[in-house]
């Protein structure tokens, strides 16, 4: 019987949790990247932003009509405060909007991706969430490119799996990327059924050994 680690599972809590930390030692990353910046912090701010100037200017127009038509009174003190909490709760879109634009930064520093010759690792939110996704549980792979996206030449990558969803959000060059991951996903998946070993020799198999071929497409398509 091998002999038990006791501290295998223990970590020293000062430890920053980091991609690093989580790849086996036989796991070897292919491409490290972050959103683009620009991008990033722009979608932030105009993705609710319609949203929160329509309920800015209705909440707005309910308050000038209130003080300018409402007659002065001993009730008015009393309403203007109820209207006030009434109009705080429903601003909550206006809040939330703001909330994404003070803490676009934050979320921009703590996103990053990683993929391996195994998975996809994502880290993202203000307390640097991860979420693994591995290959051989993927089943679909979906580039989406908006207007926005299309002018500062990014885009997003949807990946599900059997039990998990990720997003690539404004990553360079997003067909190219999208293609090679579902390249990978179908040579590892093929490679599962149909192992190397057990194929005759006329069936030489799927080039399910993956390098450095990822990153330095990538690399070559950002110099274009």
């Amino acid at each position: 019987m091998a002999k038990f680690n006791e501290k295998y599972f223990n970590a020293d809590p000062k430890d920053n949790v980091s991609i690093e930390s989580l790849l086996s030692t036989d796991e070897q990353v292919l491409l490290r990247m972050k959103p683009n910046k620009k991008a990033f912090l722009l979608s932030r701010i105009f993705s609710m932003l319609p949203i929160a100037l329509i309920w800015l200017a209705f909440d707005g127009a309910i308050l000038y009509f209130f003080f300018t038509y409402f007659p002065d009174n001993s009730i008015k003190a009393t309403i203007t405060v109820v209207l006030c909490i009434f109009l705080a709760l429903h601003l909550i879109p206006v809040w939330i909007w703001l909330s994404r634009v003070i803490t676009a930064y934050a979320q921009y520093k703590n996103n990053e991706y990683c993929i391996t010759n195994k998975r996809i690792i994502c880290k993202s939110g203000l307390i640097a969430d991860f979420k693994n996704i591995y290959f051989q549980d993927i089943v679909s792979v979906n580039v989406k490119v908006g207007l926005f996206d299309k002018m500062l030449k990014v885009g997003d990558i949807y990946v599900r799996s059997t039990n998990e969803a990720v997003v690539l959000s404004d990553v360079a060059n997003p067909y190219i990327l999208g293609n090679n991951l579902q390249q990978i996903v179908n040579d590892i998946k093929t490679d599962i059924q149909y192992p190397n070993a057990l194929r005759p020799q006329a069936n030489q198999g799927y080039q399910t050994k993956y390098t450095v071929d990822l990153q330095s497409n990538q690399q070559n398509d950002d110099q274009n």
